[in-house]
């Protein structure tokens, strides 16, 4: 077995086993936030509790080991091809470990041949960048918070939604609406405003690579994560739509150049179980250091 496999089999036991050091420090804080023996608050102290049982296990966060989806930033010259082809055996490998569920089907026939790989599965992007350095961010996404993602076409008139920031805002929010209950809350949103129906989502789900305590360098849209995180909190929708202060972990909002006929709003949401997890890479494929 070569380095590469090893190094991208080691990545998905992390990312499937263990919460990025950010999100477990959010979990805490809205954990101390919750009213004493309230629903929300006993909610938040399973959460906890299951991510120190799975990490202690090594064991899946979530029966739900969800798409697995690669993100690759790599030099010019890079072979993807063999990136991909050798990601593919560290997914059967994993999967037969038991660090992922046997988790995806056919779509036409329903079958499941158990590996984890097919066509579109896993998926990869590929950023090529003028560094020597190899970064692979590796994100685990259930199907519950994938179900509860919205795409808008503002204008929306139920909504009062305009096509400016203020009718982005009501978009974003109407889809924290939608979702309260569903999609294992509390939740973090990646937000692309713009973009055309592929690339919006596509940009939404980059979103959720940030840090949740980083600071969006664009001050309108850093104003707008503030907003919507503080509102959506006052809702009191709270974990598992309970009730409570915690109904977001945090909001992360991209923009994207778009047609004049076009304003789309891409909402991608993500469950409490926040498997994020990335590493740098030598030519080889050995691990140098972890990103999250």
């Amino acid at each position: 077995m070569n380095l590469l496999q090893d190094s991208l089999i080691e990545l998905i036991r992390r990312t499937s086993a263990e919460i990025p050091d950010d999100v477990h420090q959010a979990i805490l804080a809205s954990l101390e936030n919750e009213k004493k023996n309230s629903l929300a608050a006993n909610a938040m102290k399973i959460i906890d509790q299951n991510i120190a049982l799975a990490k202690n296990k090594s064991q899946p966060i979530c029966q739900d080991t969800g798409s697995i989806l690669f993100y690759v930033d790599c030099p010019i010259g890079y072979d993807q091809i063999t990136f991909a082809e050798t990601a593919r055996e560290a997914v059967k490998a994993a999967t037969k470990k038991g660090f992922l569920r046997q988790n995806s089907v056919d779509s036409l026939t329903g079958k499941n041949d158990g590996t984890n790989v097919g066509p579109g599965a896993p998926a990869f992007h590929f950023h090529q960048h003028r560094s020597l350095e190899i970064s692979v961010k590796l994100v685990l996404k259930g199907g519950g918070c994938e179900n509860v993602g919205a795409q808008y076409s503002l204008p929306i008139e139920k909504l009062h939604a305009n096509r400016d920031l203020d009718g982005c805002r009501k978009a974003i929010l109407d889809a924290v609406l939608q979702a309260q209950g569903k999609g294992c809350g509390p939740g973090v949103l990646g937000v692309c405003i713009g973009g055309d129906r592929a690339t919006g989502y596509e940009h939404s789900k980059t979103q959720l690579l940030r840090l949740l305590d980083d600071r969006n360098p664009e001050p309108k849209l850093d104003a707008l994560e503030q907003d919507i995180l503080k509102t959506a909190n006052e809702l009191g929708i709270g974990p598992m739509g309970f009730g409570g202060k915690t109904t977001l972990l945090g909001v992360k909002i991209c923009a994207a150049n778009r047609v004049p006929a076009s304003f789309f709003v891409s909402v991608s949401y993500m469950c409490w179980a926040f498997r994020r997890q990335g590493a740098t890479l030598d030519a080889e494929g050995k691990i140098g250091k972890w990103l999250y």
